[in-house]
């Protein structure tokens, strides 16, 4: 069993045949998907993904690029509140994209120590979203933290040795997508196959970045077997134990979606 831990299954993209990619992704060994909130605006959108399946699960939160949009009502006591539904085992996306800027950084950085305060008071782990704002992003963590134990992964890890190093020793785990798989990628390879395994995960981020041989088409959850088969050739182990291996790292971080514990 593989699980993808990221995916926009509410996004258009998958409006018309949202039953035959779910299918897929089911006879691919999928056997957990994690529909992404982007905007808390439309968490029910998300909720409405989560619910209707047995095998998805979700999160609430707001992505950088909607920090400006969303700032008002992106509250702590909100995000607490909404987390509460037994689907919702994170908080995010969340985090610092400067990159494309798309909300001024203050209000990026207040709505990530929002997610932050929100995540010391629930004990669900963060999700999130860091592009060309490494240096940021973990001195945020640590100063909302104080010393406190704050859980999280880096989803779609392609950021440089740096950052993966940090974030490891912090406690995080590293989220890779379909980058890992693309010609260009020798330096994310590299650093991969220096990441101890048990802080690895996958995911897609569908419907973007599906990998080889998928490249330029539209992603969905049942290519994480590809990103994971790479990743198994990475770290020299068989497809097998990355899929065992990968799905204990999961559980063990969103462990509110163990089985027992969330509906599944």
């Amino acid at each position: 069993m593989l699980v993808d831990s990221h995916c926009h299954l509410d996004f258009p993209d998958f409006a018309e045949e949202l039953d035959a990619v779910v299918d897929r992704a089911r006879q691919a060994g999928i056997g957990r998907m994690v529909t992404i909130c982007t905007y808390i605006s439309r968490f029910d959108r998300i909720l409405a993904v989560a619910e209707r399946y047995d095998d998805i699960l979700c999160s609430v939160g707001v992505h950088p690029h909607q920090a400006a949009e969303e700032f008002a009502i992106t509250t702590v006591e909100k995000l607490v509140e909404l987390s509460r539904h037994p689907k919702v085992i994170g908080l995010g996306e969340t985090g610092l994209d400067y990159f494309y800027d798309k909300s001024p950084r203050d209000q990026q950085q207040e709505c990530f120590r929002r997610h932050i305060r929100a995540s010391l008071e629930t004990g669900l782990p963060l999700i999130i979203h860091t592009r060309d704002a490494d240096d940021d992003t973990m001195r945020i963590v640590k100063e909302e933290a104080a010393g406190q134990t704050v859980k999280g992964l880096l989803h779609c890890f392609s950021s440089g040795r740096a950052l993966a190093e940090e974030a490891v020793e912090y406690g995080f785990s590293l989220s890779l997508s379909g980058i890992v798989t693309f010609k260009k990628s020798e330096d994310l390879r590299a650093i991969v196959k220096d990441v101890p395994l048990d802080r690895i995960l996958v995911e897609t981020d569908a419907p973007y970045l599906a990998p080889i041989p998928f490249r330029g088409k539209r992603n969905e959850p049942a290519y994480v077997a590809h990103t994971a088969a790479c990743v198994a050739e990475v770290k020299g182990v068989s497809a097998e134990e990355l899929a065992r291996v990968t799905t204990d790292n999961f559980f063990r971080l969103f462990d509110k979606a163990a089985p027992g514990k969330a509906a599944a």
